[in-house]
């Protein structure tokens, strides 16, 4: 797999390419990842190789747009991909990560049926598979490396989660093993450890004070519940750290490509410049820069300061050389009838105003541009090496597969400048 060192990131090659076998979309909350991953993975569907997408987006927007009515932790296939010709053995298949269900999946697959249903009925567990901080980011990478093990995609491209941070997405399995590993746990799972009288010792000696302050604060009965959640989960341990280091040595391997996806925003692309560098320090591939919702105008040659001075010429133009005004013409109300006088016509703004209000509309439009264009040269000058593509800025949301089939087509001529409005 070649990645384009610099300059225009050119994507067909990169999705056509056989030895590209994951694409992770990253970035910030809020900047396109599952509209960007969803466009990616029918765009290469409908080149001829065989695609899931995985999201792990809330709102389900990736359902709506490819016309399923739900989706779930198994791929369902998209119906309308047009791949003909030699693409014509295309597929395009979605899933959407249920973070729970994944968890289960895991003790299921890990313990045997005994242990399995002492750790799904405990309450501790239940907390803490729907909930515990960096718990879908982990399952996240525990899903995609599912599905890389099954060897049936011929491509998986991941959205992944809606962090406040690109980097929660690299750190969630180091948290979660730092979590298993932490002294509390440790000391937790002594006395299963221990096992027989010794162990009732250390319980009955050794945890008696710690007992009591964990129980003032947590709860007599979420202390034991976490108790005999670790003394279940005790042999599973390591195999949550045996696979999340196998999955990040395979976001490391040369059939994975990261995309990073940014807004021409200050806060967006420091976050990307973060997760670029964070990216070479990890030694993962990177393919470059998707830079989404870029504006641009077609009527560029009309700077804002030309418009404003326009837009305050016909002001004064239209103050100096105003019409003279009329005498309102009123229906007097007809005392028989009691019918009311007719309301007065509002005064229509004149073609000066209407077109002074368009040249400020365009003074406003070209200094967003000017700014999202200072806010990608420092991006480049601080990273040269990372190709970009641009995606301009869209009047509407993407709800169909011709929306998608859209963004697929400008990611592929994202070398080229914003377009008109």
């Amino acid at each position: 797999m070649t990645l384009n060192p610099a300059g225009a990131l050119d994507i067909d090659p990169l999705l056509d390419d056989p030895a590209t076998r994951i694409v992770v979309c990253c970035g910030s909350g809020g900047v396109g990842k599952t509209t960007t991953a969803a466009a990616l993975g029918l765009r290469a569907a409908e080149r001829g190789r065989k695609v899931v997408v995985l999201t792990i987006d809330p709102a389900r927007r990736l359902a709506q747009s490819m016309g399923i009515d739900s989706l779930d932790n198994v791929p369902r296939r998209v119906k309308g991909v047009e791949a003909t010709g030699d693409a014509a053995g295309g597929e395009l298949h979605a899933m959407m990560l249920d973070m729970k269900r994944t968890f289960d999946e895991i003790v299921e697959a890990h313990a045997d049926g005994e242990r399995a249903e002492a750790i799904l009925n405990n309450p501790f567990y239940q907390s803490l598979s729907a909930g515990f901080a960096g718990t879908q980011e982990y399952m996240a990478m525990e899903k995609l490396g599912q599905l890389r093990a099954r060897d049936t995609w011929d491509l998986i491209v991941v959205d992944t989660p809606p962090s406040r941070s690109a980097l929660d997405f690299l750190d969630a399995p180091k948290r979660l093993g730092s979590f298993l590993d932490g002294k509390l746990i440790r000391v937790l799972m002594a006395p299963a450890k221990v096992g027989g009288r010794a162990g009732m010792k250390f319980l009955n000696v050794g945890m008696s004070m710690m007992t009591g302050a964990l129980g003032k604060l947590l709860g007599g009965q979420l202390l034991r519940d976490v108790q005999t959640f670790v003394a279940a989960m005790d042999t599973m341990f390591g195999g949550f750290r045996t696979r999340a280091d196998a999955t990040y040595k395979l976001l490391q391997a040369p059939g994975t490509a990261f995309l990073v996806v940014a807004a021409p925003e200050r806060d967006a692309l420091r976050e990307a410049a973060y997760f670029v560098e964070r990216l070479a320090a990890e030694r993962m591939p990177l393919a470059g820069l998707v830079l989404n919702r870029v504006h641009g105008s077609g009527a560029d040659r009309l700077s804002a300061e030309r418009a404003l001075a326009a837009a305050e010429n016909l002001d004064e133009r239209g103050i100096v050389d105003q019409a003279p005004g009329k005498e309102e013409v009123r229906t007097p109300s007809d005392p028989a009838s009691g019918s009311p006088a007719a309301a007065e016509t509002p005064a229509q703004p004149s073609t000066e105003q209407l077109t002074a209000g368009l040249l400020r509309l365009h003074a406003e439009r070209m200094r967003l541009v000017a700014r999202e264009q200072r806010t990608r040269d420092r991006f480049t000058a601080l990273h040269p090496e990372v190709a970009v593509a641009e995606i301009a800025a869209l009047p509407g949301d993407v709800h169909d597969l011709a929306g998608l089939r859209d963004i697929g087509d400008r990611l592929a001529a994202g070398g080229t400048p914003a377009g008109a409005e």
